[in-house]
């Protein structure tokens, strides 16, 4: 199995640094004193000595910019995970770093990990109480950080372990000294829930990268739809919505791109089965008959031909969205094309019949391409 990555986050001064030295077992990452961290970027360390790898992160200072750029900072090192060639960078398993001295933790600074961590939606969280000095005080710290995370319900559901740790020996005074304590069970830990975390931090930037495409997808599509409302409030016959096919076609070719399916001979049947669901389908005719002559309606035919156009357009475009996201996924083939043909069907249903004449009786004779646009990517 592939060497895991630990991400160590919290508030600046907490003891990262000395923490990540700790668990090494060599003096790393920098350390200081004082209200200013000591680390301004994040950085990777190693060891023969561990099997994972630690990054120490940016500490959330007290100011709203400082804390921005902490998290800012994350979340850049985070969207690169995802690039070709830094798939070893990815997270696996967080460590949040709490302050045993403090006697609170705000759901600010769990709102803040979050914030930063957005990106990890299902990998392991280990609450690691520094300077954990005070063996009576351990409970109570537990049950702060078990009450802190209670208050957010939907991060609690990551966090696998809560451990007090002394990073480094702690003189109290010539006789008296708390010793390093906490860091094998630290380490153990976080062996143990590696394979977990990792499994967690691939299935979470495949989903990352979903999601974006998804969202280019998405923006493509309301694009195409005000080129469709331009095209159809062209005061020619639209009896048919043939004059859309070119539309469609680059619609359909640019969403293919966005989910890397190639437009070749074994994906032609496909492509050319979802443009004739939006051109010559009955569907396709059916959506347009029924818009037309709606009864109540005094707008005029370029204002209904512009919005039928454009529904038709994101109603196949989603619909397309839908498909290749699935071939995508691995679950259907570019030749389930019965399959998709039933999909896209379903989308220029009576559903959208009735969502349209919704669009339509809200729209006034001056159209405002924009609004209605928005109306129905709504």
């Amino acid at each position: 199995m592939q060497r895991g990555n630990v991400l160590v986050i919290g508030n600046s001064g907490v003891g990262k640094s000395t923490l990540i030295n700790a668990v090494l077992g060599a003096d790393k990452a920098l350390t200081g004193y004082g209200t200013k961290g000591t680390t301004d970027k994040l950085e990777i360390y190693e060891s023969d000595k561990i099997p994972f790898r630690v990054i120490d992160t940016i500490g959330f200072e007290p100011t709203l910019i400082k804390e921005q750029m902490a998290v800012n900072a994350v979340k850049k090192w985070s969207k690169d995970s995802a690039k070709a060639g830094r798939e070893d960078n990815q997270i696996n398993v967080i460590w949040f770093c709490v302050d045993g001295t403090s006697r609170k933790l705000f759901p600010k600074a769990i709102q803040s990990l979050s914030r930063a961590t957005s990106m990890w939606k299902t990998v392991p969280i280990v609450v690691v109480i520094t300077k954990s000095y005070s063996l009576p005080e351990r409970k109570e710290n537990i049950e702060m950080v078990q009450n802190a995370f209670a208050t957010q319900k939907k991060y609690t559901k990551n966090l696998k372990k809560i451990i007090p740790v002394v990073a480094a020996t702690y003189e109290i005074n010539e006789t008296a000294f708390a010793a390093p304590d906490g860091i094998t069970e630290l380490i153990d830990a976080t062996n143990e829930l590696m394979p977990e975390g990792i499994r967690a931090g691939s299935n979470d930037i495949a989903l990352f990268k979903l999601n974006r495409k998804r969202q280019l997808a998405h923006g493509l599509v309301g694009t195409a739809a005000a080129s469709g409302a331009v095209v159809g409030a062209v005061p020619l016959s639209i009896a048919d919505a043939l004059i859309l096919s070119p539309l469609e076609m680059a619609e359909v070719n640019a969403i293919a791109k966005i989910y890397g399916i190639q437009n070749n001979e074994s994906s032609k049947k496909l492509f050319n089965s979802i443009i004739e669901v939006g051109t010559v389908s009955m569907a396709a005719k059916g959506v347009i008959a029924a818009l037309k002559n709606i009864p109540g309606i005094n707008l005029g035919a370029s204002v209904i031909n512009a919005v039928i156009a454009a529904s038709i357009i994101t109603a196949l475009g989603e619909g397309t969205i839908y498909v290749f996201e699935q071939i995508y996924l691995g679950n259907k083939t570019v030749d389930d094309i019965d399959w998709v043909t039933k999909i896209l069907e379903s989308k220029l249903s009576l559903e959208l019949i009735k969502k349209v004449k919704n669009v339509l009786s809200d729209t006034n004779g001056n159209i405002n391409i924009k609004e209605v646009i928005k109306k129905i990517l709504k």
